[in-house]
């Protein structure tokens, strides 16, 4: 048994370690959330090997690999062998919710760990620093982090958020800062001004942004008409994604060049099997009071009516009639469109050396 005075010396080293140790690694994402909805989130990943679609959509656990190729704008044939190289950047979706002020992963990515696992390894390696050991240490209640067991289940808490920017419901996505980007450089690639960036970030200075730091990107989503008693509200894409709704009865996509309105038709998928739903076929997609099926318009004058998906429910999907005006106004100088139709809607360093220094006590007792 040490002498106080040993105790004393080891703890004050413990302590300047751990200090020492936080304040040269990376800032642990985390981002600002206080909505009481779900919602759908994005985060760029790395894998430190080459590896397969299929292995990326089993290690983040997106329930349909159509949801990860929509996510990366790949064709929908694209297999599960599908080669991404070490350097090659993907987007994971996968679902958020708030808590405590902040968002995280929905109670997923469970990762079992491996013969030669340690918490350090999953974050850094496996997981590719998108998360820190101690979120991971912390969100799975671990006591001892040097302490984990082959075939452990983890919860992996990835960063998001489901919050409004400026009123306006967007895609919050995590993005992984590149060697030499900058946050002006950032802002002009997602059309996102630099103001809003360092807000939802917390960052004073620009300049002290790092290499393979996750930022809260908020990307503008494609106006829809889903209602709020839909089973997938809000269903927000951002510019140039697609994904399967409805079961996969329907099929949507954002596209910039169409005016921000979300575009959606019947799949040609088969429903899928849910709980929440026993179709053994498609429910008809028509828009009441027209002859207009989901993602068919018409046009006429300066107006286009279309077929509009509005969201669905355990029996129905439901449909909107919405109209785009396309002729162009007084201060469109001849090339905008309006739409008149319906119309959608460093606190963890301190932790992080709180619960070091609360270990650190238990240590050396």
């Amino acid at each position: 048994m040490a002498s106080p005075p040993t105790r004393t010396i080891l703890f004050t080293l413990l302590v300047f370690s751990a200090i020492a140790t936080l304040s040269l690694a990376q800032t642990p994402p985390r981002f600002n959330c206080s909505s009481t909805s779900k919602c759908h989130s994005l985060i760029d990943y790395i894998s430190p090997n080459a590896t397969t679609i299929g292995a990326v959509q089993k290690l983040f656990q997106v329930k349909h690999l159509l949801s990860l190729l929509g996510a990366n704008n790949l064709p929908a044939n694209t297999l599960s062998n599908f080669s991404l190289p070490a350097s090659r950047k993907i987007k994971i979706p996968f679902n958020c919710k708030c808590n405590n002020g902040t968002g995280l992963s929905d109670k997923r990515p469970i990762y079992t760990v491996q013969s030669g696992d340690s918490l350090d390894k999953i974050a850094e390696v496996t997981f590719a620093r998108l998360v820190t050991f101690l979120q991971i240490q912390i969100a799975n209640e671990i006591p001892d982090p040097r302490k984990i067991d082959v075939g452990q289940e983890l919860w992996i808490p990835l960063p998001c958020s489901c919050d409004e920017v400026d009123g306006n419901r967007v895609v919050h996505y995590g993005h992984l800062v590149e060697m030499g980007s900058s946050i002006s450089a950032i802002a002009g690639r997602y059309n996102v001004s630099e103001e809003t960036i360092l807000k939802l970030n917390g960052i004073a200075d620009p300049k002290g942004l790092q290499a393979s730091q996750v930022l809260d990107i908020p990307l503008k989503a494609c106006s829809s008409v889903i209602r709020q008693d839909s089973l997938d509200f809000p269903f927000l894409l951002s510019n140039d994604t697609y994904d399967y709704t409805a079961n996969n009865c329907v099929l949507c996509q954002c596209d910039a060049a169409k005016n921000w309105i979300l575009d959606c038709k019947p799949s040609p998928l088969k429903p899928s099997s849910v709980k929440s739903s026993n179709w053994s076929s498609c429910p008809t997609m028509a828009c009441e009071g027209s002859n207009l099926l989901l993602g068919n318009s018409t046009a006429s004058d300066c107006n286009t009516t279309t077929c509009a998906y509005a969201g669905f429910s355990k029996q129905t999907i439901f449909t909107n009639i919405s109209t785009l005006n396309t002729c162009p106004g007084p201060s469109d100088n001849g090339n905008g469109a309006s739409r008149t139709g319906s119309q959608g809607l460093n606190l963890a360093y301190l932790v992080a050396i709180t619960h070091v220094l609360a270990l650190s006590l238990l240590l050396i007792q």
